[in-house]
């Protein structure tokens, strides 16, 4: 038996290679219709699946740049009184430190400027940064035990959304893509949503890219500009009888070279053509914010108003998930203070705060936050000493990859929770650690899927989201 059929390895959808015409038509029902019929009907067959799901859906609110756990949710009162002081080495452990901080001759000790308190009947942790985020603090778990190895910005986003550091590996959203299918025809499973204008370190399209998984599983990004998916509209004088007829000549023709040399690339260029077909009429509907009532904008904001905000992207994730979206990613840059944190964080909060709150709540009110993750959180943290010269009022914090903060909300995790902590310095993961992979072990696990078995061959090697570590973290889990 070749081994990518193993019983024990899930290998998402089945491949055309050495497919005839008969099973061909047969698997396809004759026609990208069918195509996407046959999606779907994997996808609601659950034949993927190794365990009962309790997410359907996921929203991953990704935080570009290494938001201060410090600041934000590990509480740290000793940190604190101790400010000015020299960063002991018996809480360093000798462990390396990025060039921007490794060579400074003092290494004193930042505390948080910032009140904390204990919020909702789980009595959770949060900052004053952070008013509306703590009002869903009994729906959240907040993990103040996240490590990696990744110490820069390329390599930490990278295996955070990848699970590798090195570029070329699968996205996760495109994993998920893949095992699972799309549970809507007229949609991709993963879109993607970045915010408009902001600056910081780049976001480049591998970071949602298929990797060596075939391209139909690649993120789709939704743009806040008037097309929301670029040359998805047809050119001037094209009618949408004309386009139809177009991709079904050209469909038969790909159907024939697909049977003679079974080539995986024209399934994904038939399924590519039929989804933009399809998108014509659906993208303009779901994108359609101004349409929603003034409720909604008194729960997200006037920011939300805004196409290309964090806020508006928020709203248009909840619109999307209503639709059934698998993955929806969304990147907010601007985390990364080495000088003048006090301000700029101030800043970034003020503008994912109020946005991240309502989209919980409104998930909730519609009945979706059940079968719905929510994930908040960036690729590391920040140290807990200053970067540069500490002047009592303003200062920075470098890369700190050894601890850092994560909450996740709805879809299977345990609400009103806190898992894992620092030491007491906020340097080093205390109790509890939990790894990038065990960070997408869990997510797989709670979308029904051992992350063990989803793998996929690509050079001789059955490669997988976790590549070969990860566990899942039980004691989050509902």
């Amino acid at each position: 038996m070749n081994p990518i059929y193993s019983p024990n390895l899930c290998t998402g959808h089945e491949p055309t290679l050495g497919m005839d015409r008969r099973n061909f038509l047969q698997r396809f029902g004759g026609g990208l219709g069918g195509l996407a019929l046959a999606n779907l009907l994997h996808a609601e067959s659950g034949q993927s699946l190794h365990h009962p799901a309790k997410a359907k859906r996921v929203i991953y609110l990704f935080q570009s740049g290494g938001p201060s756990q410090i600041d934000l949710f590990d509480h740290k009162p000793r940190l604190k009184e101790e400010t000015g002081k020299e960063l002991p080495d018996s809480v360093r452990k000798g462990q390396r430190l990025t060039g921007m901080s490794g060579n400074q001759a003092s290494l004193p000790l930042v505390g948080s400027p910032f009140a904390f308190s204990q919020h909702g009947q789980s009595g959770q942790w949060i900052s004053e940064l952070l008013p509306n985020t703590a009002k869903v603090a009994d729906d959240m778990c907040i993990v103040n035990s996240m490590y990696t190895e990744a110490i820069n910005h390329g390599p930490g986003v990278t295996f955070m959304q990848t699970g590798s550091q090195f570029p070329g590996r699968p996205s996760m959203g495109a994993w998920l893509s893949y095992g699972l299918g799309s549970s809507n025809e007229n949609l991709p499973s993963f879109v993607v949503l970045k915010t408009k204008g902001k600056g910081g370190q780049p976001l480049v399209s591998r970071l949602w890219g298929s990797g060596f998984l075939p391209g139909k599983h690649a993120g789709t990004r939704f743009r806040a500009d008037k097309d929301a998916i670029l040359y998805l509209n047809s050119p001037d004088g094209v009618t949408s009888k004309g386009r139809r007829n177009m991709l079904d000549r050209l469909r038969e023709l790909h159907e024939l070279q697909l049977a003679k040399t079974g080539d995986p690339n024209l399934e994904t260029r038939i399924a590519q053509y039929e989804m933009g077909f399809r998108m014509q009429s659906s993208i303009p509907e779901v994108t359609a914010i101004d349409r929603e009532p003034e409720s909604t904008f008194k729960l997200y904001g006037e920011e939300a108003r805004t196409p290309g905000t964090f806020a508006a992207n928020c709203l248009l994730a909840r619109r999307l998930a209503e639709k059934n979206v698998r993955f929806i990613q969304l990147y907010h840059p601007g985390w990364d203070q080495h000088g003048g944190l006090p301000g700029g964080i101030k800043k970034q909060c003020k503008e994912t705060d109020r946005a991240s709150y309502a989209l919980v709540q409104d998930l909730k009110q519609r009945g979706l936050l059940e079968d719905t993750l929510v994930i908040w959180g960036g690729e590391f943290g920040r140290t807990n000493y200053c970067q540069g010269k500490f002047n009592g009022t303003n200062f920075g914090r470098d890369h700190h990859p050894r601890n850092f903060s994560t909450w996740f909300a709805g879809g299977g995790i345990q609400p009103g929770s806190t898992y894992g902590q620092s030491d007491e310095y906020s340097y080093s993961v205390a109790e509890g650690g939990v790894h990038v992979h065990d960070f997408h072990a869990t997510i797989l696990h709670l979308l029904g899927i051992d992350h063990e078995r989803l793998t996929f061959q690509y050079q001789g090697r059955h490669f997988r989201l976790t590549d070969v570590h990860g566990h899942v973290v039980k004691p989050i889990l509902s």
